[in-house]
């Protein structure tokens, strides 16, 4: 029994050890992390803006040849078109 609790208790000293260690190395590199993000975050939105992406406009779908309805729908009640 003495042998499983020694074993949790280094189990316990390793994962404490690395989450500090962790937290260190964050605290140490935060500027790199920060700029690291920050670059990633504007190159997503760079290439968005330089033609790229779903933000252009272009859905694919031309407006002029898009099929016109040949049935003619009455409008709703109180003048209120249902398109």
């Amino acid at each position: 029994m003495q042998k499983i609790i020694n074993v949790l208790a280094v189990a316990s000293f390793a994962v404490s050890s690395a989450i500090a260690a962790s937290g260190v190395y964050v605290y140490v590199n935060r500027d790199s992390i920060i700029d690291g993000i920050k670059s990633q975050v504007m190159g997503g939105f760079g290439g968005a803006a330089l033609g790229g992406g779903a933000l252009t406009g272009d859905v694919g779908l031309p407006l002029d040849k898009q099929p016109q309805s040949a049935v003619a729908v009455p409008s709703g009640g109180l003048g209120v078109s249902q398109f």
